[in-house]
């Protein structure tokens, strides 16, 4: 797979050849207008894929009902090389629920999918990762997503205290029925310069990792909550030929 920019993060890890992924080619007919000009995603490849291995920390819990088929959520913990793990979500339709295990390594392949959060608690954009496949672990840990799509937002660069660049990304990804997920990316150091070049409507294609953060909200009454909120960290910005 041919790189246009590379960044050795310290939390990369090593996971399966890019063929453990399935190819989702779809090209939808949703248009993002946004800051006064067009992404039409009908000109641009999408993908969305992931794979994670790690393991169930509770039994599958009842989320929602849809078209007749049931949907479960449960977190998934995958360690980081420093040792801190990330603890994703994961939504999941009842036909693969005989593959989860507590306690033993699950391999899960799917794709990264964002929903508007309506009860007015927490983030307004909530993602999770929906199970596509489900399969037995090998005991070796994996963080892997790959993303094409449009880049519905004005990047956001920044330096840390220490001087690191640092870049925020939004990135729409198109899927069936004119819908599309909207995914929070950040890039750091070179990746974050590159990034912040790009333009709205500029097609952005990535390898990265998903992970988890916890933060610190004061609320309008002064008190402080603990949230979790999941990006995309940036790994490899990847040629447009090399994604599809």
């Amino acid at each position: 797979m041919a790189l246009l920019y590379t960044h050795s993060a310290p939390e990369a890890r090593t996971c399966s050849a890019a063929g453990d992924f399935q190819v989702y080619p779809g090209r939808g007919s949703h248009k993002v207008y946004h800051h006064d000009r067009e992404v039409d995603n009908m000109t641009t490849q999408t993908r969305n894929e992931v794979l994670l291995e790690g393991i169930a920390l509770e039994a599958p819990a009842l989320s929602h009902e849809n078209h007749g088929t049931r949907f479960y959520r449960f977190p998934l913990q995958v360690p980081r090389l420093s040792g801190t793990p990330d603890t994703l979500p994961v939504l999941v339709p009842e036909a693969l629920l005989t593959a989860v295990r507590l306690e033993d390594p699950l391999r899960v392949r799917g794709q990264l999918r964002s929903f508007n959060n309506r009860s007015g608690v927490g983030n307004r954009l909530v993602l999770t990762v929906y199970a596509q496949a489900m399969d037995p672990g090998s005991g070796e840990p994996c963080n892997r997503i790959l993303l094409s799509g449009a880049l519905c937002k004005p990047p956001i660069f920044r330096r840390t205290p220490l001087g690191r660049s640092i870049c925020d990304l939004m990135l729409a990804v198109s899927r069936r029925y004119g819908q599309a997920d909207y995914l929070p990316v950040i890039a750091w150091g070179q990746l974050a310069v590159q990034a912040a070049r790009l333009q709205v409507g500029d097609t952005l294609s990535l390898e990265g990792r998903v992970q988890s953060r916890t933060y610190r909200k004061v609320l309008e009454d002064g008190t402080a909550q603990e949230r979790v909120a999941y990006e995309v960290s940036a790994m490899h910005l990847l040629e447009q030929e090399a994604a599809e």
